[in-house]
C-alpha cells in the first residue's frame, strides 16, 4: 500500500510540475461556448461519479471483507471486479476534461493502463490463490473494470452503488480537496480571460452539477438506510 501511494504521489507531482511550469502547453484555453462548457460539465460529472463509486467500494469492502478473509461479491463488486480503479479512472478522465487539452486524455489513459492493469493482474493472482474456485467463477460472471450496462439496468441502483454518509465523512478531505483544486484551476483560467462576473455567470451549470451530486449522495444514503431498516427491525 505504501509503495502504491508513493508511486501515485510521484506521478501526481510530475503532473503538477508540468502544469505549474508549462500551463499554456497543458491547460486548455477557457471557452465560454457550448463545447467548452459541455466538456467542463461532463468532466465535473465524471469526477463526482468517480468519487461516489470509489467511496461506495471502499466503504462496502471495509464493512464486508472480514479483514480480507472474505471475497467481496456484493455491492459495487457485483457489477465490476475493481470498482475503486473504475472510480479513479473516471476521476482522472474528468480532471483532464475540465482543465486539460484533448491530447492529455490520451496520455492519461496510457498511464492508467500501464499503472493499474499491472496492479490488477497482481491482485488477481493473489485472490486466485486465496479463493481458487470461487474467484474463477466470479471472474467468469463479472467484468474486470468496466461494468455491463444490461446488468446494471436489471439491478436496483442501491444494490450496486450502496452509500452511507459515514463513508463519505471518512473520505471528505480527499473528495473536496480534489474538487477545490480542479475548480480553482478552471476558475483561474476563466477569470483571467473573461473576468469574474462573466465567468461566474457562465459557470452556473457547474454549480448545478455539484448540487445534483449532493442530492444524489443524500438520496443514495437514504435509500441504503431504508433498505437496512426492515432487517434491523426484525433483529
Amino acid at each position: 500500500m505504501k509503495k502504491r501511494l508513493k508511486i501515485n504521489g510521484i506521478i501526481m507531482v510530475c503532473a503538477g510540475i508540468g502544469v505549474i511550469f508549462f500551463p499554456k502547453f497543458f491547460l486548455r484555453s477557457y471557452s465560454g461556448g457550448l463545447g467548452g462548457k459541455g466538456l467542463e460539465i461532463l468532466g465535473l460529472a465524471l469526477i463526482l461519479l468517480g468519487q461516489i463509486i470509489r467511496v461506495s467500494a471502499r466503504g462496502y469492502k471495509a464493512e464486508n471483507s472480514q479483514d480480507s478473509r472474505a471475497l467481496i461479491q456484493g455491492g459495487p463488486y457485483q457489477v465490476v471486479r475493481n470498482p475503486m480503479y473504475l472510480g479513479i479512472f473516471l476521476i482522472g478522465l474528468g480532471v483532464v476534461l475540465v482543465a486539460f487539452k484533448w491530447w492529455a486524455a490520451v496520455i492519461f489513459i496510457i498511464v492508467f493502463i500501464i499503472r493499474y492493469i499491472l496492479l490488477i493482474y497482481k491482485e488477481e493472482k493473489k485472490l486466485l490463490l486465496m479463493f481458487p474456485d470461487t474467484y474463477l467463477e466470479y471472474c467468469r460472471e463479472v467484468p474486470r473494470i468496466f461494468p455491463s450496462l444490461p446488468r446494471m439496468i436489471e439491478l436496483d441502483i442501491i444494490e450496486y452503488l450502496p452509500l452511507k454518509i459515514i463513508w463519505f465523512k471518512k473520505e471528505i478531505g480527499s473528495v473536496f480537496s480534489l474538487l477545490l483544486l480542479v475548480l480553482l484551476v478552471a476558475s483561474w483560467r476563466g477569470i483571467s480571460q473573461v473576468g469574474f462576473t462573466v465567468y461566474l455567470r457562465q459557470s452556473v451549470w457547474l454549480l448545478m452539477t455539484f448540487a445534483l451530486f449532493i442530492i444524489l449522495v443524500i438520496l443514495l444514503s437514504r435509500r441504503m438506510r431504508q433498505k437496512n431498516e426492515p432487517s434491523s427491525n426484525k433483529s
